[in-house]
This record gives C-alpha cells, structure tokens and sequence, in this order.
C-alpha cells in the first residue's frame, strides 16, 4: 500500500533530518525497507498499468471476472478466496492475467510472511520467456527487493546491474537499490553517480527523484538543478 500524502510528508521531513547530519549509509538502513515498500506500490500499479493498454483489446470475459472477484476478495481482506482464482489466472495463456495474478500471489505470500516463497514465486516470473521482458525485470526488482537483507552488495549489484541502465522502463528503481548497495560497500562515489543519473531520469517518478536529488547531494553530486527544473515542469 502506498504512503498517505501525510506519511510521506512526514517521512521526508525525518529524512531531510538526517540529511543534513550527512549520513548518508545512515539514513538507507533506518528507512530502506520503507523505500523499498514504496517503490514496489508504485512498480505493481504501473506494471498495471501496462497490461491494461496493451491487452485491453483482447482481455476474456471470463478470467476479467476471475481476476476481479480475487481482488474484490483481497479487498475486503480474504486472501484465502482470492487463491483459487489467481491460481487458475496463473496458468492463463493470456501474458498479462497470467503474469499479475502471480505477482499477487507474491503479494500474498509475503503479506504471510512467507519470504522463500514469494521469492521462488518471482523468480519464476523472471525466468518465464514466454512473459514479455517488463515483466520479467519487475520480477527481478521485486525478488531482489523481497530478500534484500539477506542478499550481499555484490549480489544486488550483479543481479541489478543490466537493468539499471537508463534504457531500461526500471531504471530508476533498479538503480536506486543498487546505489545502496554501493553505499553499503563504502563507494559513496559510485552511488553518489547513479544516485544523479536517477535525479535526471524523467522518466521515473518524482518521489524516486526527489529522493535521489536529496542522497546525491549528501554525496557531493550536484543535483539539486535538475529538481527545480522538475518542479518548474509540475
């Protein structure tokens, strides 16, 4: 679930915080996994996004209405009847239901606190060739974000490095993980780097900027042009 308007301003405000005590590293391992959270709110309802283009045309009546009664159940707080239908929307020929139903069975997994689970569940998703390659680097993001804390450095780096590239739909989500790998390894310089290349990035969302503009700036690279541009543009 995203942040509130309220939560996320009050956030910032912790954030901007510890910003200004310098401490970069810091502030990544008192707030990550919230980032993260966010992050992850905002890669599933764009990935909704473009399924719901892309296939709109060609979408069957029937899994349309399997697919709304499993989140009308999660809605009203029921994973338990939202199983059966995402399991047979699992196994639909159609790319889209078949790949958003089981991002929401990691969803659930995970809201169960089953980790190894959404993490085979994801990791499924990216190792399906017959998925369009989007979907396959959100899996990718979301597996990396669901373990990160027990993932290595160089592990995040090397699994997230391909897709933080500025070609890449993910870049700013993929990097910004990354940068904190970076950080955890003690190489302000390579973050501070990737962490401006996301701040110029128009592509990704605002918060992401936002954020990658204030780190960057702890780290020495000049960022803070290309947010008031940013805002000039809103």
């Amino acid at each position: 679930m995203a942040l509130s308007p309220e939560s996320n301003e009050a956030f910032l405000r912790e954030v901007d915080e510890e910003l200004r005590k310098d401490q970069a590293l810091h502030i990544w391992q008192h707030y990550g996994r919230w980032i993260i959270a966010a992050v992850v709110a905002g890669l599933i309802a764009f990935a909704g996004v473009l399924y719901w283009q892309s296939h709109g045309e060609t979408r069957r009546g029937a899994e349309g209405d399997q697919f709304k009664a499993a989140f009308k159940a999660l809605a009203d707080n029921k994973p338990d009847e939202a199983e059966a239908p995402l399991k047979a929307l699992a196994a639909s020929s159609s790319d889209g239901f078949a790949a958003m139903s089981r991002f929401t069975q990691a969803d659930i997994q995970l809201q169960k606190k089953d980790v190894k689970g959404a993490v085979a569940t994801l990791a499924g998703i990216a190792a399906d060739d017959k998925l369009p390659q989007e979907f396959r680097d959100l899996a990718i993001i979301r597996q990396t974000a669901a373990e990160y804390d027990s993932l290595k450095p160089d592990q995040i780096i090397t699994r997230l490095s391909p897709l933080a590239v500025k070609e890449n739909i993910w870049f700013g989500s993929a990097g910004e993980m990354m940068a904190i790998a970076y950080l955890q390894q003690g190489k302000r310089a390579e973050a501070g780097k990737l962490f401006g290349e996301i701040a110029k990035d128009e592509k990704a969302p605002r918060s992401l900027r936002q954020r990658a503009v204030q780190m960057a700036g702890v780290l020495g690279v000049d960022a803070v042009a290309d947010e008031g541009e940013d805002k000039k543009a809103k």
